[in-house]
């Protein structure tokens, strides 16, 4: 497996396919896409897993964190969520955040990030806030 930056529209496919594969694709574009920073998880030269991270200063965000079906629980997403928890540190953010699927929880739990704020939900799909600061 390879991590590496890609570019935001790159990220489209999965994003669709994984989080929201009943909206229209433009569903998952954000306005702030062309200013952030968007790593792929690759099998080989296949793309498996995305992430998208913005850092509009000491608090870092990402966004869209999506490994296809057939490719999850085989460490890929763990790969490139520690890698973006590293670059956030490393581009200077003291702290970063999701808003996260409930169902998620454990997952983010296990990288130290904690909820931050009650639950919500958006489209009928429970969320919770996490967040964590870096080292």
């Amino acid at each position: 497996m390879d991590i590496r930056p890609i570019p935001f529209a790159a990220t489209y496919p999965l994003r669709h396919q994984v989080l929201w594969p009943d909206k229209p694709v433009a569903y998952c574009h954000l306005p702030d896409d062309p200013i952030g920073h968007h790593f792929g998880a690759f099998r080989g030269e296949e793309l498996v897993a995305v992430i998208s991270l913005f850092l509009p200063g000491p608090l870092a965000q990402f966004r869209k964190f999506a490994t296809r079906p057939d490719c999850q629980g085989q460490g890929l997403g763990t790969a490139l969520l520690r890698h973006v928890l590293a670059e956030a540190a490393r581009l200077g953010a003291q702290r970063i955040w999701c808003s996260a699927r409930l169902a998620t929880l454990p997952f983010y739990e296990r990288f130290g990030l904690a909820p931050d704020g009650p639950a919500f939900e958006k489209e009928g799909i429970p969320y919770v806030r996490l967040q964590k600061d870096l080292p």
